[in-house]
C-alpha cells in the first residue's frame, strides 16, 4: 500500500513526468524540424546547385508554442502532486528566509559596508534623479532570490561536464541550509530550458532554413540536459 509520505514526495522523474515528456517531445520536434531541411539536400544530386527545401516552417511553429507546452507541463506535474507542491513551497520559504538572514548579516558585518553604502548614496544623488548611467543595487531579497539562480546555473554547467561533481556541489549547497537540493536542481533545469528556448527563438527569426535547422538542433543538447536535471534523485 502506497503511503502519504511516499505521494508527497515522489521520485523526481515521476514528480516532474509531464515536464520532462514535453521536452522529449520537443527533442524529437526540433530533430525533425531539421530534418525537414536536410532530407531535400541529402536526396538532391552531385551536380544540382539548387535544392528546393520544404521548409514548412515547422520550426517557427516550435518556437512559439514551445514555452506554453513547457508552462503547461509544468502546471500538469503540479497538479497531479499537490502535496509534494505544498512540501516544496514550505521549504522553499524557509531556505529563502535562511538566505535573506544570511545575506543580511554580511551586509551588516562586511568590510567597510558603511562607507560603502555612504559613497553609493553620493553616487546617487550626483547622477540626479533620473540616475543615469548607474545600475540599481539589489535589495538583500532579491539577492537572495539570485543566489538560488546562481546555484541552479553553476550545477547546470558542471553537469554538462561531470555530473557526479555536479552532484556533489548540489549537496554540499543544501548543507548549508540556504537551498534543498530540490531547489537547486529545479533551478537548474529552469536555466537549461530557458537557453533552449533562446535557441528556438533565433531558430524561429533565422535568415534561412539552414541556419534555422542548426538553431534548432542547437536547442537540443540545453533540452536533453533539462531532462537529466530534472529526473535525477540526489536524495
Amino acid at each position: 500500500m502506497t503511503t502519504t509520505s511516499h505521494l508527497e514526495r515522489p521520485a523526481r522523474r515521476r514528480r516532474h513526468a509531464r515536464l520532462v515528456a514535453s521536452l522529449t517531445d520537443l527533442v524529437g520536434a526540433c530533430a525533425e524540424a531539421a530534418a525537414e531541411i536536410y532530407r531535400p539536400l541529402a536526396s538532391a544530386l552531385p551536380g544540382q546547385q539548387a535544392v528546393d527545401v520544404a521548409a514548412g516552417l515547422l520550426y517557427v511553429r516550435i518556437g512559439l508554442t514551445a514555452p506554453l507546452v513547457l508552462d503547461r507541463a509544468r502546471a500538469e506535474d503540479d497538479e497531479r502532486w499537490p502535496g509534494a507542491l505544498a512540501q516544496e513551497q514550505r521549504e522553499a520559504q524557509r531556505t529563502y528566509a535562511a538566505r535573506v538572514v544570511v545575506a543580511t548579516a554580511q551586509d551588516l558585518t562586511g568590510p567597510d559596508s558603511d562607507d560603502d553604502q555612504a559613497d553609493q548614496g553620493d553616487r546617487v544623488e550626483a547622477a540626479g534623479p533620473a540616475g543615469a548611467g548607474l545600475v540599481a543595487v539589489p535589495t538583500v531579497e532579491q539577492g537572495a532570490a539570485m543566489e538560488l539562480v546562481a546555484a541552479g546555473s553553476e550545477v547546470a554547467e558542471r553537469w554538462r561536464e561531470d555530473p557526479a561533481e555536479a552532484a556533489v556541489l548540489a549537496l554540499e549547497l543544501a548543507e548549508s541550509g540556504e537551498f534543498t537540493t530540490g531547489e537547486v536542481l529545479d533551478a537548474a533545469v529552469d536555466e537549461r530550458v530557458v537557453a533552449g528556448l533562446l535557441a528556438l527563438q533565433e531558430a524561429r527569426t533565422a535568415p534561412d532554413p539552414s541556419t534555422a535547422a542548426e538553431l534548432c538542433l542547437a536547442a537540443v543538447p540545453h533540452l536533453v540536459l533539462a531532462v537529466h536535471l530534472a529526473s535525477a534523485d540526489l536524495d
